[in-house]
């Protein structure tokens, strides 16, 4: 009877990250910064890709489509969590939690994907030179940018079943501040373990199996560089990969934690998701821009035309 007495969900609440004013208003300020520079970050570095022809190779692609997912992911979160900061009824629709849900995770994934074919195409370019160009054509990279997108609709269809399937009555204060599968099972109606072991084997497709890739071909590529004869060409291997295994270390370190091991409070939790939803797309621009000499290039070369133009 207690059951049939509880009404449905039609929206959330969300707890947020602090329930003081201040705490908040500074929280604020701090996003409306990093959201900023992401925005910027990314939109430079794709316009910069698409305009500059000399990083029209498969790295760089590669990388504006990381972009893309990158600005789109921290769009589909951080502006909604600054409206909240300002307010005091911190709600969301079901439909819209659903939303967020489906499309953040289907970016999240999606970013996974692409860092481990980074790190395939840093390993043909570093272990095997010779037929780089004749293996990584147009053609395959176009494939392997929409497995990609691809891999992520898949592990999101089934993330988003197993976690909206689920009845949702009563409690609905989600201790979080976006709408993440985690938190949105901690208030179903119902046994959750089926959902969770779901969810727990697509963290491990689409987690651990591309970190077994990058792995493999980080392994092979430190054992060409140690092989190389040269320092100077070991210093420009290493400075090729530098930035996309920094950025991997990042994003994949603080995912794996939030997804693939037990959680020892909801504060944990939320601080791992602000790293990985908030300041990782921040990042990711400025590692690369700020470590690569092409990129660095570029931008001088486009301020320069854009400089004389305005003479």
């Amino acid at each position: 009877m207690r059951d049939i007495n509880k009404t449905w969900v039609t929206e959330f609440f969300f707890l947020g990250l602090s329930d003081d004013f201040q705490i908040q208003l500074l929280l604020f300020i701090f996003f409306l910064i990093v959201y900023l520079v992401t925005v910027l970050g990314n939109l430079l570095l794709i316009s910069l890709v698409l305009i500059d022809s000399q990083l029209h190779t498969s790295m760089y692609f590669f990388l504006c489509n990381l972009s893309l997912a990158d600005l789109c992911f921290s769009t589909c979160i951080v502006p909604q969590t600054l409206a909240h900061m300002l307010s005091r009824r911190k709600v969301i629709s079901f439909t819209g939690c659903a939303a967020q849900l489906l499309f953040s995770l289907f970016l999240g994934c999606t970013e996974c994907a692409l860092l481990a074919v980074m790190s395939y195409d840093r390993y043909l370019a570093i272990c095997d030179p010779m037929h780089y160009h004749i293996i990584m054509t147009w053609r395959l990279c176009g494939h392997l940018a929409l497995g990609c997108w691809a891999s992520g609709i898949l592990v999101t269809l089934v993330d988003t079943t197993f976690t909206l399937q689920l009845p949702y009555q009563g409690d609905n204060r989600i201790a979080h501040f976006f709408c993440e599968s985690p938190a949105l099972l901690a208030l179903a109606s119902a046994d959750t373990h089926s959902s969770k072991m779901a969810i727990f084997l697509m963290g491990v497709v689409i987690l651990l199996a591309p970190v077994s890739l990058i792995l493999v071909s980080y392994g092979s590529i430190i054992v060409t560089v140690i092989r190389m004869k040269t320092t100077s060409g070991r210093l420009k291997a290493f400075s090729t990969c530098g930035s996309h295994l920094l950025v991997v270390i990042i994003f994949y370190g603080s995912a794996i934690i939030n997804y693939m091991t037990p959680k020892s409070s909801e504060k944990q939790a939320k601080v791992v998701s602000v790293f990985y939803t908030v300041i990782n797309p921040m990042l990711n621009p400025l590692i690369y821009s700020l470590r690569n000499k092409d990129v660095n290039r570029a931008f001088r070369n486009v301020a320069k035309k854009r400089k004389l133009f305005i003479s």
